[in-house]
């Protein structure tokens, strides 16, 4: 066989109907050609599968407490641009004072950081986090 052809080793239909042809390269590794067709619904069957893995990942999580959903209007609050530490203390139904002493930091200093005034320092902020039992990501992200 001259250097680079290709040869057939079968032409065979699989239980899903697709229909596949195998060949083997030059190097001697067994390749199979299939329909452009058939290819994008083996990435689809693969996309879905790592879907329904992710939920079921999430769904563990949130039944082991490791994950809460959230109201819309929290999310809507926070993509129109509200800081989401303002939003996330009033979501646990906290004050300024309340959050500010569980933190251990002032609550003049909490009030600017959620106006946006000062940026609080990442210790800071990580102690705001866990205060409100989420993760520095929650707020700075």
């Amino acid at each position: 066989m001259p250097s680079g052809s290709r040869r057939v080793v079968a032409l065979t239909t699989d239980e899903g109907g697709m229909s596949k042809q195998i060949i083997t390269s030059p190097k001697g590794e067994r390749l199979v050609i299939l329909s452009e067709a058939e290819y994008q619904a083996l990435v689809n069957g693969a996309t879905d599968a790592a879907d329904v893995a992710a939920v079921r990942r999430f769904e563990s999580r949130l039944a082991a407490g490791k994950e809460e959903l959230l109201p819309a209007e929290m999310v809507d609050r926070t993509i129109d641009g509200e800081r989401p530490i303002r939003v996330w203390r009033e979501y646990r139904g906290l004050t300024v004072k309340a959050l500010a002493n569980e933190a251990g930091i002032a609550a003049a200093y909490l009030s600017q950081i959620e106006t946006g005034k000062r940026d609080g320092t990442v210790a800071t902020m990580k102690r705001l986090a866990d205060a409100l039992g989420v993760s520095l990501d929650d707020l700075v992200g």
